[in-house]
């Protein structure tokens, strides 16, 4: 399948950014939102990322059409909240909404692709793409397949990322996948560290890039992920798995009561 045209539903950080490389390279995509605002927003970012990537970001936009719901396309890729319900009832309406042929996707970091699928009338069309953030620069999309993807619906997305010039890594359908298994209680412990009073965020951060070679340390990687995706995906983690390791560490679940979302919000473990 050549998905000529993808309908991108979600224009936030991660949403914005799959609009933004399959566009670049050369599909038509529309781009749907339901927060007011949030397109015009997802569409301004990709204008400044295009431009410090040196692309060309008159004819990319170009090929992007925000639109007001759902519609016909090739291929879907939702990249909305981490929110079980909220998943399924939009997978309910894709279904309705896209022709039988074409492929849902979910851009989900940990909720399962399975249930997805089930709430489908095209489970074998159903499918995990989990891109990286930021999108337009890392270059691995993890692809997970549920229970019920077929191998010609599996295929066609590896062989889309790579023409998105991304490199797939194919996995199977547990909690968190592989990605977000390791990261996670990675940024949990980091976490732990800090409220016991180990060392400061600062140090934390220079220990696991000078010492371990990471471009960023994980106080600031989960301020960049959003600590409340962090908590959420640790209790999808927690739940599906069943081990009291990948439970949210306290202070991460009160830095998201007190808003203190990462980047997004001004305020995480840093202050931005």
């Amino acid at each position: 399948m050549d998905f000529e045209h993808v309908l991108v539903v979600g224009a936030g950080q991660m949403g914005g950014g799959i609009a933004q490389v399959v566009a670049a390279s050369g599909r038509r995509v529309s781009l749907h939102d339901p927060y007011p605002g949030a397109v015009d927003k997802g569409l301004a970012a990709m204008e400044k990322s295009l431009g410090k990537l040196g692309a060309d970001v008159e004819a990319t936009l170009a090929r992007v059409s925000p639109v007001d719901d759902l519609v016909a396309s090739d291929l879907m890729i939702e990249a909305i909240t981490e929110d079980p319900a909220a998943k399924e009832e939009l997978f309910r309406r894709a279904d309705e909404v896209l022709p039988d042929g074409a492929i849902l996707a979910s851009n989900t970091s940990s909720i399962p692709i399975t249930s997805l699928a089930a709430v489908t009338k095209r489970p074998d069309r159903v499918i995990g793409m989990h891109f990286f953030n930021p999108v337009p620069v890392l270059k691995l999309v993890e692809v997970i397949r549920a229970v019920q993807t077929s191998d010609e619906t599996a295929a066609a997305v590896v062989q889309l990322a790579r023409d998105l010039g991304k490199e797939p890594a194919e996995a199977r359908d547990f909690p968190g996948f592989v990605s977000n298994r390791i990261l996670m209680p990675f940024i949990n412990e980091a976490a732990y560290a800090l409220m016991e009073g180990v060392a400061e965020p600062e140090a934390i951060d220079m220990i696991a890039k000078l010492g371990f070679a990471h471009p960023m340390g994980p106080l600031a990687l989960a301020d960049l992920i959003g600590l409340d995706t962090c908590v959420a995906i640790m209790e999808v983690l927690h739940r599906g798995l069943g081990n009291p390791k990948y439970a949210p560490c306290p202070l991460l679940r009160q830095y998201v009561q007190a808003g203190r979302l990462g980047r997004k919000s001004g305020r995480g473990f840093y202050s931005h």
